[in-house]
């Protein structure tokens, strides 16, 4: 596969998975390979609660504890997405997301350099 095509494949990966985990998914999204890293960008709204809850002046810490939980929860499920499409173990996973768009990013490392690899094919 090209770089494009594992690109797709994992966009098209990621964003399934979360209707089927949050009730909800991204409106758009986006993957991207760098180095030893896949790299997520999923646009869309924050969830009603979190909505709800920024709302108060305590609320961005909230909803950005929710998400910390929530990539916890999900990352092994997400890393073997990842790691099923490119071929390569996720060492590592970092999230983080913005309170004021819904914005969400998500680094994986892998235990390789994939673009690298990919462009010596």
């Amino acid at each position: 596969m090209t770089k494009g095509q594992i690109e797709d494949t994992l966009c098209k990966k990621i964003t399934a998975f979360y209707p089927t985990v949050l009730g909800v998914g991204p409106e758009e999204s986006h993957v991207y390979i760098l180095n030893d890293m896949v790299i997520v960008r999923l646009k869309g709204k924050l969830l009603p609660i979190e909505q709800k809850l920024l709302e108060s002046k305590e609320g961005i810490n909230l909803v950005k504890d929710i998400r910390k939980t929530l990539h916890e929860l999900l990352t092994s499920h997400l890393g073997t997405i990842v790691s099923d499409v490119v071929k390569h173990n996720v060492v590592s996973a970092h999230s983080d997301i913005s309170t004021k768009t819904g914005e969400q990013l998500q680094v994986f490392i892998l235990d390789a350099n994939l673009e690298e690899e990919l462009a010596a094919q």
